[in-house]
């Protein structure tokens, strides 16, 4: 028997394989060890109201906006991400806290017997512990975000009020398959019989797979972009649809949250909820502050300004560039790491060659080495310096630019996770 926090996430990470530690070899195709878990539970998935949110990029954020909203029209409201940045208990919130220490050490003292029967993966386990959380302290909406893909993703055991689909982009390659099609094919999993499903952005390569999916399944589907347009500028955010609103001091400020933005107040909008027009501005308002959202175009700095994203592939780093694109500064500086298991040159291709750059590896396996990183980079003509430990490159940037210069830091889910500052 366990008896503190520390002690039990300690035997999950060493009894149960992790994804993000060491990738695919922690990957289970199939719901099998998900099933037998949760029926062990007495199948907590059918016991809660939920939203399931897929997609390659901007499903973490849509996530959390549509708790926020929630949480702002006075719903008790689970949210289920990951990964976790800091901490293990950031993966399952309720109304923005995070799940109770001692909920985890008790959930695990029970179902260890189970753990050892069935080894479930990691992401298998928390799964069945957020779904658990959520019955217990009875949520009222609970907004699960798929962990990778969606058809055999451990959350696709829920039968949800609605789906939502972001931004569909390589990722994963080696798992969920080598053209947007195939990706499309696996988000598209998450559609169930006559649920709607809500796709963020009509994208014309993968659209067609969603419409056939949700035909298929007799589901309603309605892209969100079609009767949606949205606008982020500085921090106004304007939205157009059969009216046109502003959200003021909007914190999200990457531009590629006008695509998820969209999405969340489409799956609003469609949902059989009272939520007014001035909760869905306080929701999107207060996001990182109702629910705890990081990283996402975070300020971690000024003089030089130093901002930090998680966008980690091609897409991601091209929408982050194009913010970057709308900042005003000198010099560019980027501090940037990435894992092994990622399309690296696909990345690197796009980066500019006239910042200067700082390789650096988060302490997991699967980060790839810093040096390595500077080898591949050179091929394309991005230099820089060497700078192995996260919050040392960081200094070392922002000691190499002057205050009217840009630090960027990211490429990497695991290099934001180890920033001190954040």
């Amino acid at each position: 028997m366990f008896s503190t926090y520390r002690e039990t996430v300690d035997y999950l990470y060493a009894a149960v394989p992790e994804y993000q530690r060491i990738g695919a070899a922690a990957y289970k195709a199939d719901l099998n060890n998900t099933v037998a878990l949760l029926k062990a539970l007495g199948n907590p998935e059918k016991k809660f109201k939920s939203i399931h949110v897929a997609g390659t990029n901007g499903k973490g954020s849509s996530s959390h906006m549509l708790a926020s909203i929630f949480q702002e029209a006075g719903y008790k409201t689970g949210l289920y991400t990951s990964p976790h940045l800091k901490e293990f208990t950031e993966r399952i919130k309720i109304n923005g806290a995070n799940v109770d220490q001692q909920f985890v050490i008790d959930f695990v003292n029970r179902i260890k017997p189970h753990i050892e029967k069935i080894q479930p993966s990691f992401f298998e386990m928390t799964v069945a512990m957020a779904f658990e959380y959520f019955v217990v302290n009875e949520v009222d909406i609970a907004v699960i975000e798929v962990g990778l893909g969606g058809r055999l993703d451990s959350t696709n055991v829920i039968t949800p009020l609605i789906s939502l689909i972001t931004n569909i982009s390589f990722d994963h390659k080696d798992i969920l398959g080598d053209t947007l099609e195939k990706i499309a094919f696996e988000k598209a999993g998450i559609i169930k019989e006559k649920i709607p499903v809500v796709v963020s952005e009509m994208q014309p390569v993968t659209s067609k797979v969603f419409i056939d999916k949700a035909k298929q399944c007799n589901s309603k589907i309605f892209f969100a972009d079609k009767s949606l347009t949205v606008k982020i500028d500085d921090d106004m955010l304007t939205i157009r649809g059969s009216e046109m609103f502003q959200v003021p001091e909007f914190p999200l400020r990457g531009i590629y949250q006008e695509k998820n933005v969209a999405g969340v107040l489409k799956v609003i909008e469609l949902l059989p909820f009272i939520i007014k027009r001035n909760q869905i501005i306080a929701g999107l308002k207060n996001v990182i502050k109702n629910t705890g959202l990081k990283g996402r175009w975070q300020k971690i700095g000024e003089s030089p300004l130093t901002i930090c994203d998680t966008g980690h592939n091609e897409a991601g780093i091209a929408d982050v560039l194009k913010s970057i694109g709308k900042e005003k500064f000198e010099k560019l500086f980027i501090v940037i790491g990435m894992v092994k298991d990622k399309d690296v040159s696909g990345v690197l291709t796009l980066l500019p060659k006239d910042a200067t750059y700082f390789f650096c590896q988060a302490k997991i396996p699967r980060a790839l080495p810093a040096n390595d990183l500077a080898q591949q980079a050179a091929k394309f003509g991005l230099n820089g310096t060497v700078v192995d430990d996260v919050n040392e490159a960081i200094t070392s940037a922002r000691r190499s630019a002057s205050e009217n210069d840009f630090v960027f830091v990211g490429g990497s889910t695991f290099v934001v996770a180890e920033i001190e500052s954040l």
